[in-house]
């Protein structure tokens, strides 16, 4: 879709639709109050009717209102204007954005985006309107023989601003949130293929087509490279397979050369059965997400493709199957990772971490100024956190800081959970340097706390995405997250 930015009175627009808001007790917004003046009363007598109360979500589409020259004006209910917050106005935002689908109209005017939210800023007022939009429009309908045919989609969006100085605040915004959209809508799609076609040959082949197109450089290593590399622990969660592992190294070089990169590591299990410790079968499906991590990767580059950030980035993706055929991990394995590390396998449901500490070994060649991994990694993490908030865990308060606050900007937020040295006691085995678990008590903690074991070298941050990754239930699907989030830490850094 189509975004632009513009300033100037909302009974003067020349659109199929211009879009303003009412609150709770028939109030309507300023640019509501600005056409009803125009329109001799005609809202008010409307609002007094009854025919709209202002509850939140609700909508009312008019046709030729006197005194405009748009042809409708969609009325978008706020809730509470004392009330009216980051959650309200994505809301409100969303209702706006199916209303007009649902009608057909091809081009509008929103004049949500002028109304002021609570501790937010006009530009995080644009970025949200855009992300909400190509969330509500988004459709996965690639695996069907036959798409159901949609009505006329909305291709236009203008975005008002309340001055013209503030055009270049609401431009700048609307790139950002076109460029974070794309990236969401790759992760979307990759999460939502099946997993006999999303495979990690699928995952490497997306990665050299977007390094093709946008310039990145890029490497894919196949099973004898990372045989070579000694990637045993890796290696291992693969062998249940019959689908070959990869390893994949995207780079943006946008920053100076010699600047120390950003790491970030996906992980890119593209089908989890769970392998000998076999998962139930309820809802195993579900376990196609579990290369989300790696999906989100891939989706932040493809926004650092549109944002062209002067920063450097490297991407590492570990990708491979966990299925249990007669090679597949037993417990009681013991496997040695890239660092030399001795692991034993206590279960062979806990293969993210496998796969994750021999790509966090070989983060290290890049002298990173930071490490941030990303998987869907404990269930234990959807328990404590739900599916609102991704869990973050981290080895420097500074860096933690960072991705708490670029969450926070985002609506993509994180919540810090503690890696205290002691966590560590849970991974202490008879038989090896660690086991690859650490029992029931903060499962989420000590699934961290072995991956930190592989972090010492450098500054790591790690967030679990196990309960944002995606949805279940009737609006079952890859959520993106947290492509905003990434986008939002890389920007601020790219600013210094």
């Amino acid at each position: 879709m189509e975004f632009s930015i513009k300033s100037g009175s909302p009974e003067k627009q020349r659109s199929a639709c211009v879009v303003v808001g009412v609150f709770d007790h028939r109030k309507l917004s300023f640019a509501g109050e600005v056409i009803d003046h125009a329109a001799q009363g005609y809202l008010a007598d409307i609002l007094r009717r009854g025919d709209m109360d202002g509850k939140p979500g609700a909508t009312l589409l008019l046709h030729n209102v006197p005194g405009l020259l748009c042809d409708r004006v969609l009325l978008v209910g706020l809730g509470k204007e004392r009330e009216f917050r980051d959650k309200n106005y994505r809301d409100a935002v969303r209702a706006a954005i199916k209303a007009l689908s649902d009608t057909g109209v091809g081009e509008a005017a929103l004049y949500l985006s002028e109304i002021p939210v609570k501790k937010r800023d006009l530009g995080w007022n644009v970025e949200q309107a855009v992300l909400v939009a190509e969330e509500t429009l988004y459709r996965f309908d690639q695996m069907k023989s036959k798409p159901e045919e949609s009505k006329r989609t909305l291709r236009r969006l203008t975005l008002a601003v309340s001055r013209r100085g503030e055009l270049p605040t609401g431009e700048a915004a609307a790139l950002r949130g076109q460029a974070i959209a794309a990236g969401m809508k790759l992760a979307k799609d990759l999460g939502n293929l099946p997993g006999n076609v999303c495979t990690p040959g699928h995952l490497a082949a997306q990665a050299e087509e977007m390094a093709k197109t946008h310039g990145f450089a890029v490497e894919v290593l196949d099973q004898a490279a990372i045989e070579k590399l000694g990637m045993g622990s890796f290696l291992s969660v693969a062998r249940g397979s019959d689908e070959p592992p990869r390893f994949i190294v995207l780079r943006h070089q946008g920053g100076e050369k010699g600047q120390k990169p950003v790491v970030l590591v996906g992980k890119g299990i593209t089908f989890d059965s769970g392998g000998i410790s076999l998962k139930p079968g309820a809802d195993m499906d579900e376990m196609k997400y579990d290369m989300c991590g790696a999906a989100s990767v891939l989706g932040t580059f493809r926004a650092l493709a549109e944002l062209k950030l002067p920063l450097n980035v490297v991407g590492l993706i570990p990708t491979c199957e966990n299925m249990p055929n007669g090679r597949a991990n037993k417990p009681g394995d013991v496997v040695t990772s890239m660092s030399g590390q001795t692991i034993e396998i206590l279960n062979t449901d806990a293969e993210g971490r496998l796969i994750l500490c021999d790509a966090l070994t070989y983060a290290e060649r890049f002298e990173p100024a930071c490490v941030v991994d990303i998987a869907t990694l404990t269930g234990a993490c959807v328990i404590a956190l739900g599916h609102v908030t991704s869990g973050l865990l981290a080895n420097d308060d500074a860096l933690a800081r960072e991705l708490l606050h670029a969450g926070e900007v985002a609506n993509d937020r994180c919540w810090q959970l503690p890696l205290f040295d002691e966590y560590e006691e849970q991974l202490k085995s008879n038989f090896a340097d660690m086991a690859n678990i650490g029992g029931r008590p903060a499962g989420t903690i000590t699934a961290a706390a072995f991956l930190g074991k592989f972090t010492k070298k450098y500054d790591w941050a790690h967030l679990d995405i196990a309960g944002t990754a995606w949805k279940s239930g009737k609006e079952k699907g890859s959520t993106g997250r947290p492509v905003p989030l990434l986008v939002h830490f890389l920007v601020k850094r790219a600013e210094g």
